[in-house]
């Protein structure tokens, strides 16, 4: 590695709530001279940068990007480029639909140390806030995580084939095509009254979550008006919610462990 360069970490924040980030990635913001965080990381987590650190908002949103990625790879090179402590602060966890393989590839390309801190996905955290649990014995074996948004160009998901490879489906980022989701699992032999679950803001205070099948998530969607982001849980887990969210918000922990 360059010893002209500073190190960088990937760090993953979680899906929102700023309790579930983990103790070393605290760490790590305690100690930053830069960090350059996303759109859906909570914002209460920089509370945790010393005075002097440089916050730079690198946040995408849909067809609304801060900077596109080629150009963020760069920015986060040029900063390592200074000698200083980078943190890559990346909502959920970088390895998962988070593109942190792409800015690495970019570190590596120039020398740069990096250290990869994982966190909690979505894909299993806002479910769980809802009461769902992606998986349980009789009901649902098999989970699988999937972009309802593939990079340009790239149209692999092959729906119909999933309808019938995996008891439950996480789909991030999938709400804007979720009637053309749903039909094609239709198509693949999912039945039309698989219960589908839309999940708002998981984890915040503001969480909101609509129920409907693949039948009827169209128009429920339209009904409510319902918006991104979101993420998309799909099979009879959903059915869960309604008996285990009480419990589930009724578990409060005694006290918090600061660091």
């Amino acid at each position: 590695m360059n010893p002209n360069y500073g190190k960088v970490w990937l760090v993953g924040a979680g899906p929102g709530d700023a309790d579930l980030i983990s103790v070393k990635a605290v760490k790590l913001l305690k100690q930053a001279d830069i960090v350059l965080y996303d759109y859906l990381v909570n914002k209460e987590l920089l509370d945790y940068c010393p005075d002097s650190c440089e916050m730079v908002y690198v946040g995408k949103k849909k067809d609304k990007h801060t900077f596109p990625q080629e150009e963020l790879n760069e920015l986060i090179a040029h900063y390592a480029s200074k000698g200083q402590n980078i943190v890559r602060l990346k909502g959920g966890d970088p390895f998962v639909f988070g593109r942190g393989v792409e800015e690495i590839m970019t570190l590596i390309e120039y020398g740069i140390d990096y250290e990869v801190v994982p966190g909690i996905t979505s894909g299993v955290a806002v479910p769980a806030y809802m009461g769902i649990p992606v998986t349980a014995r009789h009901v649902a074996s098999s989970v699988t995580f999937v972009t309802g948004h593939p990079a340009k160009g790239n149209n692999s998901v092959d729906w119909q084939a999933l309808a019938k490879a995996s008891d439950t489906l996480v789909v991030y980022m999938g709400v804007s095509n979720a009637q053309r989701i749903a039909n094609e699992l239709i198509i693949g032999g999912k039945k039309q009254e698989t219960p589908v679950a839309l999940i708002r803001w998981g984890t915040y205070p503001q969480q909101e979550m609509l129920t409907a099948t693949l039948k009827t998530i169209g128009d429920v969607m339209e009904d409510n008006g319902f918006q991104p982001p979101a993420l998309m849980v799909i099979g009879e887990v959903v059915n869960f919610s309604e008996q285990l969210k009480p419990v589930i918000q009724s578990v409060k922990p005694q006290e918090l462990i600061h660091v």
